[in-house]
């Protein structure tokens, strides 16, 4: 994977982590920087989601598309951000 877009994903997940939460960045496994990156991509589309209220699940929905709205859909970020905007419809339209 290329450099840049490795940075660019890093530079987007912390920015949002930083946004949702006042904790300190998560502590990643040793790995491959790819791997930790997607890892840290997945906590933030967690985090972000599992805090989302009616009233900003429409923000929650669109902060996270941006995150992953480029990838093919059998990147795994790709596949919980859609699953985190079923959650997140059902939320903003009273379901749940």
């Amino acid at each position: 994977m290329e450099v840049r877009s490795l940075q660019n994903r890093l530079l987007i997940a912390t920015t949002l982590w930083r946004e949702a939460t006042q904790d300190p960045l998560p502590r990643l496994a040793p790995g491959e920087p790819a791997d930790q990156i997607q890892e840290l991509e997945l906590l933030v589309v967690d985090l972000l989601c599992r805090d989302a209220t009616r009233d900003n699940a429409r923000e929650v929905a669109d902060k996270t598309w941006d995150l992953v709205h480029d990838r093919p859909d059998t990147d795994p970020v790709k596949q919980r951000v859609v699953t985190c905007h079923e959650r997140l419809s059902k939320l903003s339209a009273g379901v749940e």
